[in-house]
């Protein structure tokens, strides 16, 4: 992409409003627009790094035996009722009445929609285990909104529903939705840990939230250190075999959030393993047994030909929250560092003397290569000055930049620097293009 064609209004200083580090770079990369109170319009560039995000959930879902489907933002009040959560809920939820006086909702969750559509397709234990999902807009209609997108009034939501015969079937599913989200967040860069959580509004009495470390996060949690530095499992693992050792490895250590912290139990760890830290919740999931099926009537006849209510959980992920909290992870003072699986362009071009020939042959050979290679690039083929691209080349935060000027051309020279690290170094422009073209992720 060039970025004469390219729509990017970068700002140079955040509006007033903007409380957390990740709003305002976010306004100021010109990744979302403010529509209303909590409520975003996405950008390109935000759209971008929201769609890589979306796709590498998407892929750990998949992998973990989860199938897709996509449901509506509007909900039928109705079905509300017989789970007995429309009153429950409060007003966060939007009620919506339409021209037939009909009462519907803007869907903030979707246990009781799913419900029906399991319900009305499945009869047998022998249709089990199912999982679905999909990954749609909610809404809930927070008091005030704030922080951006972060605890927005709109969002961009994963959620998941599994549906098993028994309670060892519904923790076989909950264990793995616990280890494809230990993958999929670190394969965005982020060290998630798992904290025991209160049930909430969604019911039952298994849930752990996901928590990722950051200076800026909205609240405190304590663990044992050794949770952060814990790998994730990976995808080579028995995805229907026991996974119970991989969730006891972790569950087995101190965790928790400020509501469910036990300070004598902490105050037990010996000094140099506690940890104490501000956190980003971007995952919750939840099993809670029949807690929807009873009441909706969604069972299914057993091996003994008598009719049991299913057993259900919910594994939800903060599709668009998640950028907030990578920017509150990974950034510095001159703007977002994105982990490169998710940056919204692997590699940056910088023409330092527009109009000079030499520089612009240079960078359309560098443009032309690295497209051909599979890379998403930015070309910065604009006019303004050196300083003004170098600056919003570090605020939009892409991995690589490849700076490309007369001095270096006439050395036979080009500049890459690394934006994680700062690193710099000058070599020809076809060694630099061999590394970037071969690289994976570059």
């Amino acid at each position: 992409m060039r970025m004469s064609r390219y729509f990017l209004p970068v700002l140079k200083e955040a509006p007033s409003d903007a409380q957390i580090v990740s709003h305002q770079l976010m306004l100021r990369a010109g990744m979302i627009r403010q529509e209303a109170a909590g409520i975003y319009a996405w950008l390109p560039l935000g759209f971008r790094v929201l769609k890589k995000i979306e796709q590498i959930v998407r892929e750990e879902m998949d992998r973990a035996g989860a199938i897709e489907l996509l449901m509506p933002t509007l909900q039928l009040a109705d079905l509300w009722r017989e789970s007995g959560r429309y009153d429950a809920y409060g007003p966060e939820m939007l009620r919506i009445t339409d021209r037939h006086e009909r009462e519907l909702l803007y869907g903030p969750t979707n246990e009781e929609m799913i419900t029906e559509i399991f319900r009305g397709s499945v009869r047998s234990y022998r249709d089990l285990p199912k999982n679905l999902y999909h990954v749609q807009w909610k809404f809930r209609d927070e008091t005030r909104p704030r922080f951006g997108v972060m605890r927005g009034r709109e969002f961009l939501m994963k959620d998941a529903y599994s549906f098993d015969l028994d309670a060892e079937g519904a923790r076989k599913a909950y264990n793995r939705m616990f280890v494809a989200y230990l993958n999929l967040f670190e394969r965005m860069g982020l060290k998630a840990v798992p904290m025991r959580a209160d049930t909430g509004p969604i019911g039952g009495d298994l849930s752990h939230e996901f928590i990722v470390l950051a200076e800026t996060g909205e609240s405190a949690v304590f663990c044992h250190k050794d949770l952060v530095e814990m790998p994730a499992p990976g995808p080579d693992v028995d995805w229907y075999g026991d996974l119970q050792p991989l969730v006891n490895e972790r569950t087995a250590l101190y965790a928790a959030t400020e509501e469910m912290h036990d300070e004598a139990a902490f105050g037990a760890l010996p000094e140099g393993d506690r940890l104490s830290a501000r956190g980003i919740e971007v995952g919750h999931i939840f099993s809670f047994g029949t807690k929807y099926s009873e009441p909706m009537k969604a069972v299914v006849t057993g091996p003994d030909g008598k009719d049991v209510p299913v057993q259900m959980g919910s594994y939800g992920v903060g599709v668009s929250r998640l950028l907030g909290a990578i920017i509150e992870a990974s950034h510095d003072e001159a703007g977002i560092i994105w982990p490169e699986s998710v940056a919204p362009f692997d590699v940056g071009i910088v023409n330092m003397r527009q109009g000079d020939a030499a520089c612009d042959a240079a960078c359309e050979t560098a443009y032309a290569a690295l497209k051909a290679a599979g890379k998403d690039v930015l070309y910065d083929d604009t006019d303004a000055r050196g300083g003004a691209k170098f600056a919003t080349m570090d605020l939009i935060g892409l991995p690589w930049q490849l700076v490309i000027g007369p001095k270096g051309i006439a050395e036979g020279v080009v500049e890459i620097k690394n934006r994680k690290t700062g690193e710099r170094h000058t070599a020809s422009l076809e060694s630099v293009l061999d590394g970037l073209t071969k690289s994976k992720t570059a």
